[in-house]
């Protein structure tokens, strides 16, 4: 099946590596360009190389929480490839520990860059955005079922969830799309801290794995293929949804 990605153009941000820089290795595959954005300079830079160089892909070394963030996303895909057809939005994960473990500042600084800089982005780049233009959001299963030691995630991310629902319905008459991915345990360095934490990180890692249907923790190039197929316009009905990618670890119909 033929996307319909060539020479369309999105931004993603925290796209550096993990599920992001595996969604933007798929987005190009299939023809399209990339605006990258991640906060350490040198791997925003490898990670550009890695994906063909200037004709493929460009990046920012920038953050959700910078303000001028999103706005610079959406003039540099226009500098640089003359066009924005949508985005990946996400930022790394707050803080481990339980809602009473965490400290009041950890609150404030996980709400400026994880939800209102991600709101932030999700305005500017809807904005952005004429008829065919989607725009994805990396959650995580925190969106349907707490996890433990995540009480921020838990805390945050389905107020994001139900705020990309409701542009959804703001922006689909403008032919604008949302969608919210919720991936599970994918082997990311983010699942590699958490089973880290634990104290027994191979312990960890085989009960993760025993709780997913499938029996096996998720690779990024998966779920990168599915980002890349709700960002196209194969899925130009698809918008106002979560869609987890976890292997059937979440129990809900």
């Amino acid at each position: 099946m033929d996307l319909g990605l060539t020479d369309r153009v999105y931004v993603l941000t925290g796209a550096s590596n993990g599920l992001g820089f595996a969604t933007a290795e798929q987005l190009v595959a299939e023809g399209a360009r990339v605006v990258l954005a991640a906060r350490d300079p040198g791997r925003v830079a490898a990670a550009v190389e890695r994906l063909g160089g200037p004709a493929y892909a460009t990046g920012l070394a920038a953050t959700l929480g910078d303000p001028d963030t999103a706005q610079r996303l959406v003039d540099a895909a226009h500098e640089h490839y003359g066009r924005l057809d949508g985005a990946l939005i996400s930022v790394g994960g707050p803080p481990v520990g339980s809602a009473d473990q965490v400290t009041d500042e950890q609150w404030r600084e996980s709400f400026e860059t994880v939800f209102l800089g991600t709101i932030r982005a999700l305005r500017t780049v809807a904005g952005a955005l004429s008829d065919g233009g989607a725009i994805g959001l990396v959650l995580s299963s925190s969106v349907r079922v707490p996890i433990p030691h995540l009480g921020i995630s838990n805390g945050l991310r389905p107020g994001m969830a139900a705020v990309a629902k409701e542009m959804s319905d703001s922006y689909g008459p403008r032919g604008v799309r949302f969608v919210s991915l919720l991936p599970g345990r994918i082997m990311t360095d983010r699942n590699r801290q958490l089973f880290a934490a634990s104290g027994d990180p191979e312990r960890a890692r085989l009960d993760a794995e025993s709780a997913i249907p499938i029996g096996r923790l998720g690779d990024p190039a998966e779920f990168g293929r599915i980002a890349a197929f709700v960002l196209s316009p194969a899925a130009s009905y698809l918008t106002g949804i979560t869609i987890p990618v976890d292997g059937g670890a979440l129990r809900g119909i």
